[in-house]
């Protein structure tokens, strides 16, 4: 014969939003609503709910600082892109006289369009250029040649 632990009965008045979520969620376990009311209650009196709480949100912003990196990594490869991009432009495109130069404005504008046509297709379905770039490449000086630190 089994034996039971005899349960103190306790009336409770609840919110119809409230009751309604508990009812949905024992339904949903296949458990009775009192099983479901009495863990719930136990646990937000235990006395290491306060740290089961505090390693939750610990958790949470791990992954919160783990995104901000990426995003901090995403937006120095940006950085460093276009800084790379305009001093070789500059390097290379030399000054046109004034006549050459509205015809060159007149391409510029079709050539441009082309070029956010290409970035949209390439946003649309990648690979990113950050998925392109290791994360364990050796630092370079400025003549292109391993730092000391990267040796």
């Amino acid at each position: 014969m089994i034996s039971r632990k005899k349960k103190a009965q306790i009336s409770v008045y609840l919110d119809e939003a409230i009751m309604k979520m508990l009812a949905d969620y024992a339904a949903r376990r296949d458990q009775p609503q009192s099983m479901i009311a009495e863990a719930a209650i136990a646990s937000f009196l235990s006395p290491d709910a306060d740290e089961r709480r505090e390693a939750a949100i610990a958790k949470r912003l791990d992954q919160v600082d783990r995104r901000l990196a990426r995003q901090e990594r995403d937006i120095g490869i940006t950085v460093e892109t276009l800084a790379v991009f305009v001093r070789f432009w500059l390097a290379t495109s030399p000054a046109l006289p004034e006549p050459a130069a509205q015809a060159a404005r007149a391409k510029a504008a079709e050539r441009y369009e082309a070029f956010v046509a290409a970035l949209g297709r390439r946003l649309a379905k990648g690979p990113k250029l950050r998925q392109e770039i290791s994360e364990d490449i050796d630092p370079v000086d400025d003549k292109g040649m391993p730092s000391p630190a990267g040796m």
